[in-house]
């Protein structure tokens, strides 16, 4: 029997959410003024890198099983730092100041700067909705 390939792996649902995120980030920079797209398009940025934090350690799983530890640790080290980012944004998104929304996502933009974005978003604007979803959780 071959191997088994999940396509719904934490890995390749992470890529996607880092690609996302850039789109959204790319799509906040062209903003003139902040108005109910921009808090969807900075809640979305929030709301991903959260999840983006707690898909980690799914993925690590199967090298702790195998008792590579440095390696799931370096892995969580290497996201650790998507949670507070996350958090940062969200709150900043509520109390609406932009200031830091701007220095979290430039922040991001540059974490993110080796990933290879395609020029145009295939999947649609999906951080409409976000700034409600945001208020909700609170």
């Amino acid at each position: 029997m071959g191997r088994v390939i999940n396509p719904d792996a934490p890995g390749k649902s992470r890529n996607t959410q880092v690609k996302i995120i850039l789109f959204a980030i790319r799509e906040l920079m062209q903003q003139t003024k902040p108005d109910d797209t921009s808090k969807d398009l900075a809640a979305f940025i929030g709301l991903t890198l959260m999840d983006i934090y707690s898909s980690v350690d799914q993925s690590v799983v199967a090298w702790e099983k195998r008792g590579y530890w440095l390696k799931a640790d370096r892995f969580r080290m290497e996201w650790e730092w998507t949670n507070p980012v996350g958090k940062e944004l969200c709150d900043a998104v509520k109390n609406q100041d932009w200031g830091t929304i701007a220095s979290r996502t430039a922040f991001v933009a540059q974490k993110f700067s080796n990933t290879i974005i395609p020029k145009t978003n295939k999947m649609g604007p999906v951080w409409r909705g976000s700034y409600e979803r945001l208020t909700h959780l609170s």
